[in-house]
């Protein structure tokens, strides 16, 4: 048998209060018809079901430092949720 180890990605937030966090990164894409970028992170939370809690954030890299944007396009959110759909499929 083998073992697949992936290593995990680690990334850090700074949250609009100045606190840092670390996340881990699930999957980081790019809509190539927009040029844009997105993370999709957890931060190993679960909810009452028992489902690991994910984020979902536009990567805004017109500054030095790149920041983390909400969705709010609904267009958007169908494209991500059909790119996480196609992801569980492969799992």
């Amino acid at each position: 048998m083998v073992e697949n180890k992936m290593e995990k990605k680690i990334m850090s937030i700074v949250s609009n209060d100045g606190s840092i966090e670390e996340v881990e990164v699930i999957l980081a894409f790019e809509f190539k018809d927009t040029n844009k970028e997105y993370v999709v992170y957890t931060k190993n939370e679960k909810d009452e079901n028992g489902n690991i809690t994910v984020y979902v954030s536009n990567i805004d890299r017109s500054e030095e430092e790149p920041k983390l944007l909400g969705v709010e396009n609904e267009a958007e959110w169908n494209k991500i949720k059909d790119v996480l759909r196609e992801l569980s499929k492969t799992e």
